[in-house]
């Protein structure tokens, strides 16, 4: 999950549950809200700190001299 993911997750979290209100049968919405905010924020996390390290290029440099 990269960052745009996780910031729209963050996003749609909060819009379900401080924006709306709405009522569904068997599903609590501020629930789910709070659950995608959550992950969102673990997404950024394990983006930041897991797998944004992998996405660093190395440099090498090689010369070649002659005797």
């Amino acid at each position: 999950m990269g960052i745009g993911a996780s910031i729209f997750l963050i996003v749609v979290g909060a819009i379900l549950t401080f924006a709306l209100d709405v009522t569904v049968a068997g599903v609590d919405i501020d629930m789910v809200g709070w659950i995608l905010m959550v992950g969102g924020v673990l997404g950024l996390i394990f983006t930041a700190f897991i797998w944004g390290p992998r996405n660093r290029t190395v440099v090498t440099r090689e010369e070649h001299r002659e005797l």
